[in-house]
């Protein structure tokens, strides 16, 4: 099959680009598997809460000097679930999460046979891969949202509300507690947009979604266990998981953004990078069925 934008030369209405990336978005948070997974993601924290406020009833203290971080602070102020249920979940849950999605964006759709038919449109495959890939990105927010607001209703029912005491040692009112827990979320959700690109990417090299989605978390689990080798220091801030973590600056008084900004360059390198060989690949795919 040839390239389609260059058998549909009349350029897509807005208001349908529109109409595609909502479809996309509801068929997308329609399927079982994408409930299944925000419904784990939920479920995180609600575990963490009452591990911790099982732990804690008896007057011990939360973690044991081990666990997520900022997990000790929880018995004191119930916002701190926010952090620490995003720092449980982002090293694997919630990338894997995406990749899940990802890597089944465009395979999946071959596999079921319906991407030709998505294909006769005036959009073309870029179009339509962009639309893909924003449906991603949305995703990659929904569930951070997911775990940050479990975890905050979680830490209100179970622990006290109140003054945030940042990492620095200063005391900040719970308002703009908040407010640092909403940033933090954008960074986790920014975090996760170079898992998107490379999920995307390979599920433009497969017509098999499940061989798409196994890829793409079998490369998340390798770069992860590669940034925890001391041997590959040299290699590992190029790594696209080694400043994820980062959005704990965001809790120190006043703010540290090197990492930060570190950390959404690389993310947009990758972005970049995976993104033009995902384009690549799919507008040049031969697509028979």
């Amino acid at each position: 099959m040839s390239r389609d934008e260059t058998t549909y030369p009349t350029a897509p209405r807005p208001l349908w680009t529109f109409g595609l990336l909502r479809s996309e978005l509801v068929t997308t948070l329609r399927r079982w598997r994408t409930l299944v997974l925000l419904a784990v993601l939920a479920a995180v924290p609600v575990l963490i809460g009452i591990a911790v406020r099982v732990e804690t009833g008896d007057g011990g203290s939360a973690g044991g000097g081990g666990g997520p971080a900022f997990i000790a602070q929880i018995t004191n102020n119930g916002l701190f679930l926010v952090f620490t249920a995003l720092a449980a979940t982002l090293p694997f849950f919630l990338p894997m999460a995406v990749g899940v999605i990802a890597g089944d964006a465009v395979a999946g759709e071959a596999q079921a046979g319906t991407l030709r038919y998505l294909l006769v449109a005036p959009a073309g495959r870029t179009r339509l891969l962009l639309t893909k890939y924003a449906a991603v990105l949305a995703f990659c927010l929904l569930a951070t949202l997911v775990v940050a607001v479990s975890a905050l209703a979680v830490g209100a029912v179970l622990f006290p509300l109140g003054e945030v005491t940042t990492i620095s040692g200063t005391r900040i009112g719970f308002g703009e507690g908040l407010l640092r827990a909403l940033l933090i979320a954008l960074a986790v959700a920014a975090s996760l947009t170079g898992v998107a690109a490379l999920g995307l990417f390979v599920s433009t090299l497969t017509s098999s979604g499940i061989a798409a989605m196994a890829t793409t978390v079998g490369l998340l689990i390798t770069v992860q266990i590669l940034d925890q080798i001391p041997q590959l220091h040299a290699v590992q801030p190029y790594l696209f998981s080694h400043y994820w973590l980062s959005f704990a600056d965001l809790l120190r008084d006043p703010v540290l953004w090197d990492d930060l900004r570190r950390n959404l360059v690389l993310q947009g390198v990758y972005a970049a990078v995976f993104g033009t060989a995902a384009w690549a690949r799919f507008t040049s795919k031969d697509i028979t069925a």
